[in-house]
């Protein structure tokens, strides 16, 4: 008898800790991964420039002011649902944005931005995808917010949304919530 009702309990034992767990998970926000990044340097990187891509560009170029480096590639799905959010927030001038365009091929990259258009201030092509793995990061579309001393203040796995940027990029800025925030 007890051979036929110990699957049961375990089956059971195991669903209880998956709702505990659910349950503790659910104030957090999904997409933001924790990473040992997380209020450390940003590391350092030399890559070429999409657009020019005899020009290497390094991050000792982007200090002095906070931006928004954005991994997207041509050949993932959820880069289109965000990049009209991230077209809004470089036209809004509140952050700039730099593209990672990560793991494609040039000519793909260039002919996705040439339909869906480039918000990006630069875009640094990571190939094959060695430099990614410094900033620990899985696949596209990620999202690190830089500050203007080179920190990573928060790191995001899956699409950018408005409420994401109003509630979580902006105020880490000290940029006030609100509509205001991305026309």
């Amino acid at each position: 008898m007890l051979r036929r009702v110990l699957p049961l309990i375990v089956f059971i034992a195991l669903g209880v800790l998956m709702l505990v767990g659910i349950r503790i998970s659910a104030d957090r926000n999904p997409d933001a991964l924790p990473t040992p990044l997380l209020n450390q340097p940003a590391p350092g990187f030399s890559l070429p420039e999409l657009h020019q891509p005899e020009r290497t560009v390094s991050s000792e170029e982007l200090a002095g002011t906070p931006y928004l480096l954005n991994v997207w590639g041509s050949w993932c799905p959820s880069c289109r649902i965000e990049h009209p959010v991230v077209t809004r927030l470089a036209q809004s001038g509140k952050l700039r944005v730099i593209g990672y365009n990560y793991k494609d091929e040039r000519d793909d990259a260039l002919r996705w931005l040439g339909q869906f258009g480039d918000p990006y201030e630069m875009i640094v092509v990571d190939e094959d995808g060695r430099t990614a793995i410094d900033w620990g990061i899985y696949g596209a579309p990620e999202t690190f917010l830089v500050d203007a001393d080179g920190i990573i203040r928060f790191k995001l796995v899956g699409p950018l949304s408005d409420d994401i940027i109003e509630k979580d990029i902006l105020p880490r800025l000290g940029m006030p919530q609100g509509k205001e925030a991305t026309p």
